[in-house]
């Protein structure tokens, strides 16, 4: 069997081939990360926030085994109600193509098929990284490793809060990952402004963040760079708040022996449920939100580019 070639929307083709600016998206945060209706209604909100800020989105997903780049509204329909949609991490890339499945991306799958298409930049909600107890159970997301191979900068409200953050700070100056925070010295914890800890560095504008892609790139410097973008203060969650959520569901998913990439839809859904639906609202407002400096920051690469 040979790998079929990329289907791109023509859209999104037609962007590339000109030097218009594209923005990647990844599939998994509608079939796994948000509850149906909302997760179809922000996904669509989230492709028309990247238009009006000047830039063509692309989201990315596994069609019949086909790596997809752009996505028909019916198929994000498809995406948001179905139930054989398989979470589609890295390693499970060649299995759902080979075997012609349906897959949504996560960060490190959207990364990799986005750099495959020549797109440069992908807004996502949190990026995975070093889980809780990862000094006894390994658990260390793909997104990481990833961030260090392929030249796709990530924006996200920082990492998802459900994890070690400092762990996962450390790891990324290990692989010599930059990590941008924007508008702060703070670095923010997906719900939260605040995580506790201090960003290595602070941008205020998507200019002097493009420039700083531009810059590494050119100089050779494989991988990505992450743009942590605070969640607005005004959908945040208090990160003591948020902490008591996060430590009952954890609680909750070894309890009911949860583990590997099933985790991370456990304790969002069960941090959703008991927090009336509140951090549901503040992920769907942290996305919004970068999107639209995720499309700021492509449409500045492309001027700088060309």
């Amino acid at each position: 069997m040979t790998f079929n070639a990329l289907n791109i929307h023509p859209e999104v083709a037609n962007a590339i081939k000109n030097g218009i600016p594209v923005v990647a998206l990844e599939s998994t945060i509608i079939s796994h990360g948000m509850p149906y209706p909302q997760n179809i209604e922000t996904a669509k909100a989230v492709e028309q926030i990247v238009r009006d800020h000047g830039a063509i989105p692309a989201t990315i997903a596994v069609i019949k085994g086909v790596c997809t780049v752009g996505l028909t509204n019916e198929v994000l329909d498809y995406f948001g109600q179905a139930n054989n949609i398989v979470k589609v991490s890295l390693r499970d890339l060649p299995y759902v193509v080979s075997q012609g499945l349906y897959g949504a991306t996560t960060v490190a799958a959207t990364m990799r098929i986005a750099a495959m298409a020549g797109i440069s930049v992908f807004v996502t909600g949190g990026i995975g990284g070093v889980h809780r107890g990862a000094a006894t159970n390994m658990d260390i997301s793909a997104d990481l490793t990833e961030m260090a191979e392929t030249n796709v900068a990530v924006v996200s409200a920082g990492v998802k809060s459900i994890l070690d953050i400092g762990l996962t700070l450390e790891y990324l100056e290990t692989m010599g990952i930059p990590v941008v925070t924007y508008g702060q010295l703070a670095f923010p914890s997906f719900y939260s402004t605040n995580s506790g800890f201090n960003s290595p560095m602070q941008l205020n504008s998507s200019k002097e963040i493009a420039d700083l892609l531009k810059v590494k790139w050119d100089m050779g410097l494989r991988g990505s760079v992450l743009i942590a973008n605070p969640i607005p203060a005004e959908q945040a969650i208090a990160t003591d708040e948020m902490e008591e959520h996060i430590i009952l569901a954890l609680d909750a998913a070894k309890r009911a022996g949860v583990i590997g990439k099933d985790i991370t839809p456990f304790l969002l859904k069960y941090i959703a449920d008991h927090t009336k639906g509140e951090s549901l609202e503040a992920n769907i407002a942290l996305i919004k939100h970068n999107a639209a400096l995720g499309a700021k920051i492509a449409v500045d690469l492309a001027t700088s580019s060309n």
